[in-house]
């Protein structure tokens, strides 16, 4: 018998229509709130640390957003393994079954402890009082990180599969980039993960409603963009980073004053990108 409820509940929230009724996927992987037992028991800072690991409440401003997109949003906590890395990136200063790659092999992310479950957080240092066991990891990666990429998967494949065409939005939140920064960046892998005519549908949508953009700095889009995107056949992607201070209260704690404004903003990505994969979709199937 499990120890707590959220052992009890799904590792992610899938709503979706069959057959698909738009050519758009968002995926929200970074906002779950769900934290295990196991988890809180192996943690040496308080639970309040791994917060600034969460996308805070990103996952309201895509519940409210959609209309009829397949939506993929993670349950468990990015504490309990980041979904936006690859399940090579096992940190063998934390996972026991984790292979010992060279500092230089590792990415910018791994040498600073966020690998496939963070190892660190700005400002608390390092997190867990042991290491985990191969097992441990292993089963994170079999009940959570592949159903995800599967979900994901087959939500793209099934929209290309009526439309010719499909798009993921995958949406997440930064911190604040500074007084008078960007407050949206959109990334595309710098032009490898979506075609450009769709990053262009995003950022119109952003500068409508009045946010500053820029494309793939400081965040050009991780192993989500990376695994699933194929625009060499039809299959695009695109990662939305939103400024919390936009949405948030001066905490970055509760929804604030300007959280319709961003979903307005992200309902009218959502509209461009189906838009634009529609009409490349009807321009196909007239040539």
């Amino acid at each position: 018998m499990s120890s707590s409820p959220f052992e009890r509940l799904p590792p992610s929230d899938h709503r979706e229509a069959v057959p698909p009724t738009s050519p758009v996927v968002i995926s929200v992987p970074h906002a779950g709130r769900d934290y295990p037992v196991s988890l809180k028991t192996a943690l040496r800072v308080p639970l309040a640390a791994l917060l600034p690991l969460e996308d805070r409440l990103v996952d309201a401003v895509a519940r409210s957003a959609r209309t009829d997109q397949v939506t993929i949003i993670q349950r468990r906590a990015r504490a309990w393994i980041d979904l936006n890395r690859g399940e090579d990136e096992r940190d063998a200063q934390l996972d026991e079954g984790a292979r010992s790659i060279p500092l230089a092999q590792q990415s910018a992310k791994m040498r600073s402890g966020l690998g496939l479950v963070p190892r660190r957080v700005s400002g608390a240092g390092d997190l867990w009082a042991r290491r985990f066991t191969d097992a441990e990891m292993t089963t994170r990666i079999v009940d959570d990180h592949r159903p995800y990429h599967a979900a994901i998967a087959a939500a793209l494949q099934a929209a290309h599969a009526r439309f010719g065409v499909a798009v993921l939005l995958d949406i997440h939140s930064m911190p604040p980039l500074g007084p008078g920064g960007t407050r949206i960046v959109l990334g595309d892998r710098f032009g490898h993960a979506a075609a450009p005519r769709f990053v262009d549908r995003a950022e119109t949508a952003c500068t409508a409603h009045g946010f500053s953009v820029a494309r793939n700095a400081p965040y050009a889009g991780g192993h989500i963009l990376e695994r699933h995107a194929r625009p060499d056949i039809g299959i695009h992607a695109i990662q939305l980073e939103v400024d919390r201070s936009v949405y948030l209260d001066r905490k970055l704690h509760a929804p604030g004053a300007g959280f319709a404004r961003v979903v307005d903003a992200v309902r009218a990505i959502l509209t461009g990108l189906a838009d634009e994969a529609l009409s490349t979709s009807l321009a196909a199937a007239a040539e």
